[in-house]
């Protein structure tokens, strides 16, 4: 039963914070950290759920998806988060590979130096306080919005925004949160910002999970299957609920909430850390 209740716990964190500004990584670091479940089952789960996570976007965006794989030609307002859109047929997969390359190739160059010294507790209180900062400057120096829809995004700022991805790269400090405040300062509205963020999280997550998963797929059991299994769901489940709530509430909460909810975070965990590490 323990067993099961740490899938379910990781797997509402993993839903939880994926897509949301406030880290995944970090989140499942500190968490296991707290379960007591680290080590390489613990990396190939995290794996497994992220795979649900990736699951609930492309079952929210599908038809986006589609269109952009040419196998349906997508309709003005036709999806209801894209609705902003004037040209269904502006944005291609040259934006998401654009978006993509800039983390892709520094991931792979930096992989073994990031997994060394940036996956421990403290470095992830410090990606929490750094990408809680630049969600901040994201929103107060937010530029002049020229992009009202994603449809109208171009070619450079699809590459600025992956870019700013790259600052993901640092465990706490927020893929979403990274590239949303990135298009802020690029001169993209919200929502626009968001959907974006959302897109190109399919293929930056299935390269990075499939690359993991082929170095550690030698700890998948027969015996853990339920365990695996039950993070995945839960993953799933709690990924397009909360989505589809934070897509709603976008433009009222904006990104400043989830900054402080970042600094309160890294302080209650650095208090904890503290004072277990002088007992």
């Amino acid at each position: 039963m323990d067993h099961l209740f740490t899938a379910i716990i990781q797997g509402i964190i993993e839903g939880l914070t994926e897509f949301l500004p406030v880290s995944s990584t970090g989140h499942l670091i500190l968490s296991g950290a707290l379960l007591g479940f680290t080590g390489e089952k613990a990396d190939t789960f995290e794996i497994i759920i992220q795979l649900g996570a990736i699951l609930a976007i492309v079952v929210i965006y599908w038809r986006r998806i589609f269109d952009l794989l040419g196998l349906v030609r997508l309709k003005p307002a036709a999806d209801e988060a894209l609705r902003e859109g004037q040209k269904a047929d502006k944005l291609n997969l040259i934006h998401i590979g654009l978006a993509c390359l800039p983390a892709m190739l520094l991931g792979l160059t930096l992989h073994s130096l990031i997994k060394t010294y940036l996956f421990s507790p403290y470095t992830v209180l410090i990606g929490l306080v750094l990408g809680g900062a630049f969600m901040l400057l994201g929103e107060k120096r937010q530029a002049a919005v020229k992009v009202e829809g994603i449809d109208q995004l171009s070619y450079k700022q699809a590459f600025i925004i992956g870019l700013y991805q790259c600052l993901a790269l640092w465990p706490g400090f927020s893929r979403s949160g990274a590239t949303i405040a990135g298009g802020l300062l690029t001169g993209i509205n919200y929502r626009a910002a968001t959907n974006f963020s959302f897109l190109i999280a399919v293929p930056m997550m299935v390269a990075a999970t499939g690359y993991e998963l082929l170095k550690s797929y030698q700890t998948l059991t027969a015996a853990d299957a339920a365990f695996f299994a039950t993070g995945f769901i839960t993953a799933f489940v709690v990924a397009l609920l909360a989505v589809m709530t934070f897509l709603k509430l976008l433009e009222r909460l904006k990104l400043a909430p989830f900054a402080y909810y970042r600094f309160a975070l890294a302080f209650v965990f650095l208090t904890y850390l503290l004072v277990t590490a002088t007992n």
